[in-house]
């Protein structure tokens, strides 16, 4: 998933939409890989049900960007191909324009904001070659549409959205199409991860005509939830505030194509939260072998988070959505998976700047069960008194009460810091 460009045609009719889809499979034939839908025995085992993922991360450019790419760019005219394509993109977007620009020898130029990981900027550039320009520009994507969006203007270049197109919302919609040629028999769930909302319009339009009686659901990162906002102010809305962790996924404004395509879809829309997405990412990697983007582990973290109510031996599909992770980034994803388990905790914790302090700290409050994974203090000779900010890691989440009751009969001046506050921020 990626974040949008400016809004783009209106949304595709009932009557259309079939025909525009074929054509997208007819594209994308020999292009886009048919990627693997494999059962998954973890989840599977977690909620009861029969789960599979399709593998989307397995797609080329590592997720399923390419079909909606590929598709708007290969039914340009001639005049537009030679006049090139632009995109603004998060990164998966941005690799799946690359491909298919220098697929279709078409001219292209990517704008990324400069939170944009490494990995993905590399990727963009390995797939498009010498006909893709990368462009780094401002420090986020809305910095970056709006660079995209003026190229656009000035140079006559096409600008491709990373969903609010038709074309764009028909090419994702092949990832159900695959789905229900890949099964004997329909899904009684399907699970689709949400950024702007092209897959969902997409694959969810498609498997509501196609399989009514299965279950819709859409899955967004609580801290970017704009398609529930959009459907609660019946119409896209900005978001006052966003989470970008989830970078895939962390779309400020919900597509005016893929609104009313979501909308009368029916699919239920979940939020969850980015820690247990870490934590999911986490399983996928230790237990399946799986490497996902924090967007990749969207939808199947509302399984593993016990946030889906599924009757026994249901088959469910989760589309499990890109594989561009950067390697540095897995100490935050560690980070926020222990703090989300309630396994970590930080507190400050006011020494006297004597000889057996940091002892007595030790045997009195520490369990023994509990670690100190972080411990930053600096003596000061002219003060009595000195401040430490110390992570401690449990031994399990249910020996924070017994922590707390020992911090409150310490005779240290100790201060829990909780997730929300000022200086929490600075340390998660």
């Amino acid at each position: 998933m990626d974040d949008d460009g400016p809004v783009s045609a209106a949304a595709p009719t009932s009557d259309t939409f079939t025909a525009e889809v074929r054509d997208a499979v007819r594209r994308l034939d020999g292009v886009a890989e048919r990627t693997l839908l494999q059962r998954n025995a973890r989840l599977s085992g977690l909620t009861g049900a029969d789960v599979w993922l399709k593998r989307e991360d397995l797609q080329v450019g590592r997720s399923y960007k390419i079909r909606g790419a590929y598709t708007m760019i290969s039914a340009l005219p001639a005049a537009e191909r030679a006049a090139g394509v632009v995109c603004a993109s998060a990164g998966n977007h941005g690799q799946g324009v690359a491909y298919a620009c220098r697929a279709l020898q078409v001219r292209g130029r990517v704008f990324v904001p400069g939170t944009t990981p490494r990995q993905k900027r590399e990727r963009i550039a390995a797939l498009g070659g010498d006909m893709v320009e990368l462009v780094i520009s401002g420090d986020s994507y809305d910095d970056a549409a709006t660079a995209a969006a003026e190229f656009a203007a000035v140079s006559g270049a096409t600008l491709v959205p990373a969903f609010d197109s038709p074309a764009t919302v028909a090419g994702q919609a092949t990832v159900a199409v695959e789905i229900l040629e890949q099964l004997p028999e329909p899904p009684d769930v399907v699970l689709l991860p949400v950024g702007g909302g092209g897959l969902l319009a997409g694959a969810g339009s498609w498997l509501r005509a196609s399989s009514p009686a299965t279950r819709l659901i859409g899955v967004e990162p609580a801290g970017a939830a704009n398609m529930a906002a959009a459907l609660a102010a019946g119409g896209p809305v900005d978001l006052p505030e966003m989470d970008t962790f989830v970078d895939g996924a962390a779309v400020r404004r919900a597509g005016a194509v893929t609104y009313p395509l979501v909308r009368d879809s029916g699919a239920e829309l979940l939020a969850v939260p980015e820690g247990q997405i870490c934590t999911e990412m986490l399983d996928l990697y230790q237990a399946d072998g799986i490497i996902a983007e924090p967007a990749g582990a969207l939808a199947s973290a509302a399984l593993s988070g016990g946030l889906v109510a599924l009757e026994p031996g249901q088959t469910v599909v989760c589309v499990l959505s890109g594989g561009n992770n950067d390697v540095s980034r897995y100490a935050e994803v560690i980070e926020r998976s222990l703090v989300h388990r309630g396994l970590k905790h930080y507190f400050l914790v006011e020494f006297p700047q004597e000889p057996g302090a940091l002892r007595r700290f030790l045997d009195e409050v520490l369990g023994p069960d509990d670690d100190i994974v972080r411990f930053e203090y600096v003596k000061q000779d002219n003060r009595e008194t000195g401040a430490a900010l110390t992570g401690i890691e449990l031994g399990r989440a249910e020996g924070l009460a017994e922590l707390l009751t020992r911090v409150q009969a310490s005779p240290l001046r100790i201060e829990h810091l909780t997730p929300g506050s000022t200086a929490y921020r600075f340390l998660v």
